[in-house]
C-alpha cells in the first residue's frame, strides 16, 4: 500500500521507520555477536535456584546442551516440546534449540491431558523436555499417559533428573555446530507457539528466528536498552512475552535477563527488583495491579527502575499512571500485539506525551505497518473511526503448524494479519484499542465496546479492577454485567450506587444493569482475564436468586 502524506492524514494507515535496519541472522549467530562485546556481563539470574551467568558463561552452557541435544538425536527442523514454568533451564533450551534450528513447542505450564495430547500430537513433537511436578500436576506421568494414545518419544527428558545431566555434555562439539549453523538460514522456522483459543483447541502459529529475533530487538531498541539494564522478567517463558520480548529482548542488547521466581509472586517481584537493582519490569495489568495492591508496597526500594512493559490485555490508564508515578518507570511503554506477530506490532515511546502514552498503544513498530479497516467490506477507514487492526511485515507469523486453511483465514492474499481487535488511529498514527470484536455488546441495536466502560469505571475510588461483559437479555438482546474487585476495606458496591456513580457522565445504555463483586477474576496462566469463562459464569449467577446485583434496566 503506497499512500500519500495527504492520504495518511486522512486513512487510518501507518508505516513505522526503517530504521534500525532488520536483523538478518540466525539467534545463534546474535548471541555469538553479543558475547563477543560483552562477554564479562551479567546474561542470566535465576534468583529462586540462586544460579548466575556472565554471557560467556551463558553461552558455553547453551552450546554444551545443544551438543548433547545433537548427540541425543536432535536435528534441524524437529519439534521439541518444552513444558515448565520459568526457570534457568527453560532459557538456555531456548537457546540450544536455535543452535541446532531444531523447533521449539512451547507448552503451557498449565495444560491439562487432553490439551497436552492435542498439541504433542499436532505438532508431531518428538522430544519433550518438562518439569517434574508444577502446582499438583506430574508432568511425567501426564507425559507417559500421552505416549500412551500417541505412541512413544524419542526422547523424554526431566529436569534435573540424571537425564537431563548427560545432556549439559562437559564440553561443547564445535565442530559440529559450526557445521549444524552453516546450513541455518534466519527465515527457518524456530518456535511453535499455540494461541490460547477461545473456541475449540489451540492453533500453533510457527514463528521463525527473523520473526521473534527482530521483534525482541526492536522492543528493546523502544525501551532503550543498552548492556546496562537489567530485565526483571516475572511474566511466563512459553509466550513471547517472556522468551522474546523478555529474553531476547535482553540478549540482543547484552543486557540481563532476571528471572524472580517459577511463576508470578508480587512480593517476590518487587524484592527482586530491589535485591537485583532491575532497570526495567515487565507485566500484564493485573500483575501490576497486584505489585500495586502489596500493603507493603512502599517498604521495597524500587528506585532502580526506568522503564518496562505494560502488555498482554488492556491496560487501564488509571494503572499506568500509578506505575509511573509510584513504581519510578517514568519510561515504561504500551506494547501492543499477539502471538502470531511475534508478539509486538505497536509500542508507545518514552518521549510520547504522557496522555498518548497512558491512552493508547502506540504506533507502528519499525518495519511494520498497520491499518484499521471496516470489518466486512475491508475497506482502509478514515482516522478517528472504529473497525478492525491488521498489521502486516516481517513480524507476521508463518503460518498455523499444519493448518493452512486456519492460516488463510487470519492472514489475507496481501499478507495482512486480521487481529479480530477493534480500534481507532488518529491523525498521528496512535491507535487506541476499543474492544474485540467478539466482545462487542449489542443492547438494543447500540454497538457497545466494554473497554470503554472500564476505564470509566476504573475511576471510581473504590474500584481496584473491572472487567464488563455483555449477558443475554430478552428485552435487549444483552445487557451489560460488570464484575469488579474492591480495595481493602471499601464499603459494600451496591449496582444503584455504581449506576448512581455513572449517571450523567456515561450514557445512560452503556450504564452496567449487573453488577457483582469478586475478591478475583479468571485469568490464563499469562494472566490475561478469561471472558469466555466469565460469560458461562455469569449464567449461572444469573440464574441463582439474590447472587448478582440487578438494577431495572431502563
Amino acid at each position: 500500500m503506497n499512500l500519500s502524506h495527504e492520504t495518511r492524514d486522512t486513512l487510518a494507515y501507518d508505516v513505522g521507520p526503517v530504521e534500525p535496519a532488520l536483523l538478518e541472522t540466525t539467534i545463534s549467530d546474535n548471541l555469538r555477536l553479543t558475547v563477543e562485546e560483552h562477554g564479562e556481563r551479567e546474561a542470566l539470574v535465576d534468583v529462586h535456584h540462586g544460579r548466575r551467568w556472565t554471557y560467556a558463561e551463558f553461552r558455553r552452557d547453551v552450546r554444551r546442551l545443544a551438543t548433547g541435544l545433537h548427540r541425543a538425536g536432535v536435528r534441524t527442523g524437529q519439534r521439541v516440546g518444552l513444558w515448565s514454568p520459568n526457570r534457568w533451564e527453560w532459557t538456555l533450551t531456548q537457546y540450544a534449540t536455535a543452535e541446532l534450528g531444531a523447533i521449539m513447542v512451547t507448552i503451557n505450564p498449565a495444560y491439562r491431558q487432553h490439551e497436552l495430547n492435542h498439541v504433542l500430537g499436532q505438532a508431531g513433537i518428538t522430544v519433550v523436555i518438562a518439569s517434574d511436578v508444577v502446582r499438583g500436576q506430574d508432568y511425567p506421568a501426564m507425559l507417559r499417559a500421552a505416549e500412551q494414545e500417541l505412541g512413544a518419544l524419542e526422547l523424554r527428558v526431566i529436569l534435573g533428573s540424571p537425564e537431563w545431566e548427560e545432556l549439559m555434555v562437559p564440553e561443547p562439539d564445535e565442530e559440529t555446530l559450526a557445521a549444524v549453523a552453516a546450513g541455518l538460514d534466519p527465515g527457518d522456522p524456530i518456535n511453535i507457539q499455540y494461541t490460547s483459543g477461545t473456541t475449540g483447541f489451540p492453533k500453533g502459529a510457527t514463528l521463525t528466528h527473523r520473526n521473534i529475533l527482530n521483534n525482541g530487538f526492536f522492543v528493546g531498541e523502544t525501551c532503550r536498552y543498552t548492556a546496562r539494564d537489567r530485565i526483571c522478567i516475572p511474566v511466563p517463558f512459553y509466550h513471547c512475552f517472556g522468551m522474546a520480548m523478555g529474553n531476547l529482548g535482553a540478549t540482543t542488547h547484552g543486557a540481563a535477563m532476571v528471572i524472580p521466581a517459577p511463576t508470578f509472586d508480587p512480593r517476590i517481584t518487587l524484592q527482586t527488583v530491589q535485591d537485583e537493582r532491575c532497570t526495567s519490569l515487565y507485566g500484564v495489568p493485573t500483575m501490576f495491579i497486584a505489585e500495586l495492591g502489596l500493603e507493603d508496597r512502599d517498604s521495597f526500594d524500587l528506585s532502580s527502575l526506568r522503564t518496562g512493559i505494560m502488555a498482554g490485555s488492556s491496560c487501564p490508564q488509571e494503572i499506568m499512571r500509578q506505575v509511573i508515578e509510584v513504581m519510578h518507570m517514568e519510561e515504561v511503554t504500551i506494547c501492543y500485539g499477539m502471538t502470531e506477530t511475534s508478539p509486538v506490532s505497536l509500542q508507545t515511546h518514552v518521549n510520547d506525551e504522557l496522555g498518548r502514552r497512558v491512552g493508547t498503544v502506540g504506533r507502528a513498530g519499525p518495519h511494520v505497518e498497520v491499518k484499521v479497516v471496516d470489518p466486512v467490506s475491508g475497506v482502509t477507514l478514515p482516522v478517528d473511526r472504529d473497525g478492525e487492526l491488521c498489521t502486516r511485515g516481517y513480524l507476521v507469523m508463518q503460518g498455523y503448524w499444519d493448518q493452512p486453511d486456519r492460516t488463510a483465514e487470519a492472514v489475507d492474499a496481501e499478507g495482512w494479519m486480521h487481529t479480530g481487535d477493534m480500534a481507532r488511529m488518529d491523525s498521528a498514527g496512535y491507535v487506541q484499542i476499543t474492544g474485540r470484536m467478539k466482545d462487542m455488546v449489542i443492547r438494543g441495536g447500540e454497538n457497545i465496546y466494554p473497554r470503554e466502560i472500564e476505564e470509566f469505571l476504573y475511576s471510581h475510588p473504590d474500584i481496584v479492577d473491572v472487567q464488563v461483559i455483555g449477558v443475554p437479555d430478552e428485552k435487549y438482546g444483552e445487557e451489560l454485567m460488570a464484575w469488579v474487585r474492591l480495595r481493602d476495606g471499601a464499603e459494600p458496591l451496591t449496582v444503584t450506587a455504581l449506576r448512581g456513580f455513572c449517571h450523567g457522565r456515561l450514557a445512560r445504555y452503556k450504564i452496567p444493569r449487573y453488577v457483582t463483586v469478586v475478591d478475583e477474576f479468571p485469568t490464563t496462566v499469562t494472566g490475561k482475564v478469561r471472558k469466555v469463562q466469565m460469560r458461562d459464569e455469569a449464567l449461572d449467577l444469573l440464574a441463582t436468586p439474590g447472587a448478582v446485583d440487578d438494577a431495572r434496566a431502563d
